[in-house]
């Protein structure tokens, strides 16, 4: 009798549709708004986006000093706190 397995596979299945997934496509949204936005704000190589959105993600939106003044040494003080802005905004 296979039941405990396809009632367990079934759950699985279940919180993948019901929650996972919906889930991912909201993160995808976001993260696409906050591409956009940037690109709005400041010309930088997607790649550099990336960067700098997973930099904001560990340190709760804000860009550490260390960044500012080695990777994203090209943003002035007003493009950070747009981007910082940003950022937050994506992610309400």
């Amino acid at each position: 009798d296979a039941t405990a397995q396809a009632e367990f596979l079934f759950a699985c299945v279940q919180q993948t549709v019901e929650q996972d997934i919906p889930a991912e496509a909201d993160y995808l949204r976001r993260y696409d708004a906050f591409r956009t936005a940037v690109g709005e704000i400041v010309d930088m190589p997607e790649r550099t986006i990336d960067l700098l959105f997973r930099f904001l993600s560990q340190n709760a939106g804000r860009l550490s000093q260390r960044a500012r003044t080695n990777e994203f040494a090209m943003l002035t003080r007003d493009e950070v706190t747009r981007i910082e802005a940003t950022f937050s905004d994506a992610l309400k």
